[in-house]
């Protein structure tokens, strides 16, 4: 009978210590799980495309016509500018400071070679015309559009005194901070 009694105590102490361990069993399975999909869904893959095989992919999608024009044109090409721009500009109620990215799309493997070669001088074009904003036009997108336009008006203007042709073909805002 004691040993009845000890047998009934053991499988009731077991029965509790063998459901916290499938518990702890069945959190230890789903955590893995969680982290193993986790991992494959953020790795993803680590392709770099070139700019060659995103125009191709591009020409396959257009048709010929497409095709055509961009062979006259050139392929697009960014420049970026190494530093960012900061400077102050005026405000109504404070003076703010902005920082600008900048990037310059080009046509051709030529402008692109000619557009580094002049960075100093664009940097310094573009730095007078920052420069020359106030705080209330750049909070609105329509200031930040007009202030892209006069940068590509003087950027042009600029390679063509230096090169006699405009070379840059958009200038991009590729961050922009106003604090």
């Amino acid at each position: 009978m004691a040993d009845e009694k000890n047998n009934t105590e053991e499988l009731a102490l077991d029965s509790p210590n063998k459901k916290k361990k499938l518990i702890i069993i069945g959190v230890v399975i789903i955590l893995i799980a969680c982290g193993a999909g986790g991992f494959f869904f953020l790795s993803g893959s680590n392709e770099v495309l070139s700019q060659e095989d995103i125009n191709a992919e591009l020409n396959s999608s257009d048709n010929e016509g497409g095709s055509v024009a961009q062979d006259k044109i050139g392929t697009a090409l960014y420049v970026p500018l190494p530093r960012p721009f900061l400077f102050n500009i005026p405000g109504a109620a404070r003076d703010r400071v902005v920082e600008i990215r900048v990037q310059l799309l080009v046509r051709g493997g030529d402008n692109e070679e000619v557009a580094k070669k002049h960075i100093p001088l664009l940097e310094s074009t573009l730095l007078n015309v920052f420069s020359q904003a106030n705080a209330e036009d750049l909070a609105t997108s329509a200031g930040k559009t007009s202030l892209k336009q006069k940068s590509l008006t003087e950027v042009q203007k600029v390679m063509k005194n230096m090169v006699n042709k405009p070379t840059i073909d958009k200038v991009l805002f590729t961050g922009f901070v106003m604090q």
